[in-house]
């Protein structure tokens, strides 16, 4: 019987994850399929679902009062769900799109030119069809809100469509991401309330400048090869003072989400969460080396368990406020 490893060389990309279910479940033609939508790289819907968890979970917890259920002082399970379809949906989605535009600069970065499309394992057509196929499901996914949210959702399809040409064209497509990437943050309160308030606008502006310094830290991989194709970042921008730009990032982070927490008037143990996962930022900035591109990738992806830090700390807070009078 053929092995996965005698296979692997067939029809994964260079640095694809060696040991994921995708190269043991699925057969070898889906393979450049599932790397289109990164199914072996979970992190990437991992940090999309963040921010609409942490919203979904501030607005079940906002104002709550000592006493008050269980069930409403939690995020509604359905929505839980549905944003973790969706986020695995619309980021494989998004994936596919941002390689369609930046198949030729792909071709020019050793990391990246044996994926799906350089490589010509795919066809530009077939390419679209699963974009379509993916951003199908995610539609199925918003239409479960309420009308305010749809809305919402569909708005933030313009700034999907623009960011892959944003590396051309500025040394900030990492703000642009975080436009992207954060949206969540406003979703989560839209689907629970209908409507927007300052807590989840401060949660969103949070979540981009939290965005934009684990991605500066991502983008450090390809510096060199992004020099060489005239690709921008702001891991070029910032360079040797990357360390600094984290301090004022992730700090900025941390102080709206905290305002945005207090204007939610959550129960006090959410901030015990965010005071976790800014030591864990902390940790970050401490033990960078910009120039270990094997670290930077690890440090990338340790911003799971910030999420998971600061979405368990919300958690917390509304139990704490259902159980507090037996306490």
């Amino acid at each position: 019987m053929e092995s996965i490893q005698s296979r692997a060389g067939q029809g994964r990309v260079a640095d694809a994850p060696s040991g994921h279910w995708v190269y043991r479940a699925l057969p070898t033609w889906l393979w450049p399929y599932a790397q289109l939508a990164r199914w072996d790289r979970p992190i990437g819907w991992w940090l999309l679902l963040w921010p609409c968890w942490w919203s979904a979970a501030l607005a079940a917890s906002a104002h709550a009062e000592p006493g008050i259920p269980l069930w409403s002082a939690l995020p509604s399970p359905w929505h839980l769900l549905f944003f973790l379809i969706g986020a695995i949906a619309m980021r494989g989605a998004g994936c596919t799109y941002n390689d369609l535009a930046d198949e030729d600069i792909d071709a020019a970065v050793e990391r990246t030119r044996s994926r799906p499309l350089p490589s010509r394992q795919v066809t530009r057509r077939q390419a679209w069809g699963f974009l379509v196929l993916q951003a199908l499901v995610g539609l199925a996914v918003l239409v479960q809100f309420n009308p305010f949210a749809i809305l919402l959702g569909i708005a933030s399809l313009a700034i999907v469509a623009v960011y892959p040409f944003m590396k051309r064209i500025t040394d900030w497509p990492q703000f642009v991401l975080g436009l992207a990437f954060s949206w969540g943050a406003l979703m989560g309160w839209a689907a629970h309330y209908g409507s927007l308030d300052w807590p989840p606008v401060l949660l969103y502006a949070g979540s981009i400048l939290w965005v934009i310094g684990y991605d500066t830290i991502y983008a450090h991989q390809d510096k060199e090869d992004d020099a060489l194709v005239g690709v921008r970042s702001t891991a070029r921008l910032f360079g040797n003072n990357t360390k600094w730009w984290l301090v004022r990032l992730y700090g900025g982070a941390l102080m709206l989400m905290a305002i945005a927490f207090a204007l939610a008037r959550v129960p006090l143990p959410a901030l015990a969460g965010l005071v976790a996962a800014g030591f864990h930022m902390a940790h970050q900035i401490r033990v960078l080396d910009i120039d270990n591109p094997d670290q930077c990738l690890r440090l990338f992806h340790s911003n799971k368990v910030v999420g998971w830090l600061i979405f368990v700390g919300l958690l917390a807070g509304g139990i704490w406020a259902s159980l507090a009078p037996l306490i």
